[in-house]
């Protein structure tokens, strides 16, 4: 095995999509416009939830921090692949390489785990309405999203760490449209079955694990609903737990078969479009099934543009 210091890349060449000359204009129209209702859809939900009192609970609070953490990781790589479609220059510097991936994890390891809480927060609502409240106080909501963070800080390290200690000697060219760990270890000039390993545990960890805690608790969820009497409330609970089921489906089950496969199995077209999708079209789908949809945030908009009062 080469050592780490052997390394001569200084700088990666991002190929991103392999887009016609004449479709490129179009595909550079959509994510542009992807992108800018990414930042009004979630920022709109931040600014809301910010400004009405009424909407001042848990489940928004979490809300709230899903739409920055939305806004964080696609603004990690989106403006990025945009300039790069815009322009013949597809380099990005070692370092940048770097921190974009390590930004880029531990925003989206973050996410992950606060999907987990979240059903915590739901489980809690549907089971325990009366101590609703009390249970989930302000410091233990801070308490939740500090360790989602801190996670996520933690898990990020190793897995950057762990693909950046490897020597880098040429070529330079990745396969992708932002760097992403499985993209960058292709290139590494040393065997990477022991990060294959190290990606696999880490998965685990950050993916299954809150997958797992996540199918447990809608179970009891499911258990209690059920014993629910009316059938309007029967439908109250489902249509919520719905909304919660559909994006931790659309972000975590790509991210695991991203994560979780071996590297020598892995399609970079395929890589491509599953990145894609999580990192992207989930960011820009959960404003829209999260919260626009709900009648309290639609309140709180025509109450902010001074068309309708939210009731006392």
């Amino acid at each position: 095995m080469q050592e780490p210091n052997q390394s001569s890349v200084t700088e990666f060449i991002l190929l991103g999509f392999s887009f016609s000359p004449r479709t490129t204009p179009l595909f550079f129209s959509a994510f542009l416009t992807s992108y800018l209702l990414i930042i009004l859809g979630n920022g709109l939900i931040i600014i809301l939830i910010s400004l009405d009192s009424h909407l001042h609970t848990p489940m928004y609070f979490f809300i709230v921090t899903l739409s920055m953490l939305d806004l964080g990781y696609t603004t990690t790589t989106m403006p990025q692949m945009l300039a790069h479609l815009a322009s013949q220059k597809k380099t990005i510097s070692f370092a940048s390489c770097v921190a974009q991936m390590y930004i880029f994890l531990v925003l989206g390891i973050t996410e992950s785990w606060l999907f987990a809480i979240k059903s915590i927060d739901r489980y809690v609502a549907i089971c325990h309405p009366l101590r609703y409240k009390v249970i989930m106080s302000p410091w233990l909501c801070r308490v939740m999203v500090l360790f989602c963070g801190l996670w996520g800080v933690v898990s990020a390290l190793v897995y950057t760490v762990f693909a950046m200690r490897l020597p880098y000697c040429g070529p330079n060219k990745i396969n992708h449209f932002f760097c992403e760990v499985p993209a960058v270890l292709k290139l590494a000039c040393a065997d990477t079955s022991v990060n294959d390993q190290v990606d696999f545990i880490l998965g685990f960890n950050v993916i299954l694990v809150p997958l797992s805690l996540i199918l447990v608790i809608y179970i009891n969820i499911f258990i209690a609903i059920l014993r629910i009497r009316s059938a309007q409330g029967q439908l109250k609970a489902f249509s919520t737990c719905a909304s919660h089921i559909t994006v931790v489906t659309m972000f975590c089950v790509p991210a695991m078969v991203m994560y979780m496969k071996p590297g020598s199995e892995a399609s970079p077209e395929e890589d491509k479009k599953l990145a894609l999708f999580y990192n992207v079209i989930s960011a820009f789908l959960n404003p829209i099934i999260y919260s626009l949809r709900n009648k309290d945030v639609k309140r709180a908009f025509l109450k902010v543009m001074g068309w309708g009062r939210a009731p006392e």
